[in-house]
């Protein structure tokens, strides 16, 4: 008989009512109706071309052929409770691997994840770079922040809201020259007076008195609150924003929901 065709409802019932020698205790067992065990047994007899019970006038006894499979069967669902306890070991795991951009993470997270384990000292990280390319199976990710509009295909969580802002040096007249970055170059499509690889060096940037830019408003408000020399200027709406996203089984995860309801609270 091939795996796919094992008759695993059936065999669960035989289980059962083999341990009280009962149908209505079976049922009572597995909240279904004594009619419900009694219509598995006979389907799994059918299935198997065996009498596996019978009635006597002291009551349900099983067959040579049912006694003669009960043993390896019971050591079959022992193994099948290994392989769930296993494959749930990782949401009681208490490290989390988590991509994310670099400087998202010296910003924002980092004290996020420090407050974190303050509640959960057990807790560990595991931080890598946040390429949106990566794969969450083979990096074994639990979860990643991404700049973009939206999960896209994973499940996801906002983090603040999408708006962006300009910074500029403490000390500017207002007509310091732009810095861009990836996600936002020169407004009106100029050439910037400076490129950076990201948010977090254009703040830095700003901060040392070498332009403008308009970066995530939660990357500024956050280096703004850290002490760097820098000045908010006008903030608007935009459609891109940081979201935490994973793949629906990790997403499940009690470890992640945990974290994850941590962070969109802070």
């Amino acid at each position: 008989m091939k795996r796919t065709h094992l008759p695993l409802n059936g065999l669960r019932v035989l289980d059962a009512a083999a341990r009280h020698l009962s149908f209505t205790r079976a049922a009572d067992e597995l909240a279904v109706t004594p009619a419900a065990v009694g219509q598995q047994i006979r389907a799994l007899e059918d299935l198997l071309g065996v009498v596996l019970f019978r009635r006597t006038p002291k009551g349900l006894e099983l067959t040579g052929e049912a006694a003669a499979g009960l043993d390896p069967l019971r050591e079959g669902f022992l193994r099948f409770e290994e392989a769930v306890q296993a494959m749930q070991a990782g949401q009681s795991s208490h490290v989390y691997t988590i991509a994310v951009p670099r400087d998202f993470l010296g910003l924002w997270l980092a004290p996020k994840l420090a407050a974190f384990r303050r509640e959960h000292p057990q807790v560990s990280y595991k931080l890598v770079g946040g390429d949106a390319e990566l794969d969450f199976t083979e990096a074994n990710l639990d979860l990643a922040v991404r700049w973009g509009e939206g999960p896209g295909e994973l499940e996801g969580a906002a983090l603040g809201e999408p708006a962006r802002v300009v910074v500029a040096p403490r000390e500017s007249d207002g007509d310091a020259p732009w810095i861009g970055w990836p996600g936002d170059a020169a407004p009106g499509g100029d050439e910037p007076a400076l490129s950076v690889a990201d948010a977090g060096l254009a703040i830095a940037a700003a901060a040392a008195g070498m332009g403008r830019a308009r970066v995530p408003a939660m990357l500024a408000d956050a280096a703004l609150a850290a002490g760097q020399g820098i000045a908010l200027g006008a903030r608007d709406d935009c459609r891109k924003g940081y979201w935490l996203v994973a793949p629906t089984p990790q997403w499940r995860q009690k470890k992640v929901k945990e974290l994850v309801g941590f962070l969109t609270a802070a």
